[in-house]
């Protein structure tokens, strides 16, 4: 799962279309250079703004951040086999 965080103030009205069910806003999700950052997001929102501007040297504007979390089944799962591995371990010390 990957959850995002958007600025919508940020959005360029001007990029968003119209489609046959409704509004759109196209965005590209791109990594950062240097991996994760201090607060665990793993990149950063940029609205596209069409090929005629970006090649006419404009960039989109920067929305926000994402990152991937895992569902907290999967959290709970991963915690069970940490335990069980944990469990395993301590039986391996025991002299008999």
């Amino acid at each position: 799962m990957i959850a995002i965080n958007i600025d919508v103030k940020k959005i360029d009205k001007a990029a968003l279309f119209i489609g046959k069910k409704g509004t759109y806003l196209n965005m590209t999700l791109m990594e950062n250079r240097e991996g994760v950052d201090q607060y665990g997001n793993e990149g950063f929102i940029v609205q596209d703004i069409g090929m005629v501007r970006r090649q006419a040297g404009e960039r989109g504007a920067i929305l926000g951040n994402w990152k991937t979390v895992k569902p907290a089944q999967a959290q709970v799962q991963a915690k069970v086999q940490e335990t069980q591995a944990q469990a395993d371990d301590d039986l391996d010390d025991i002299p008999f």
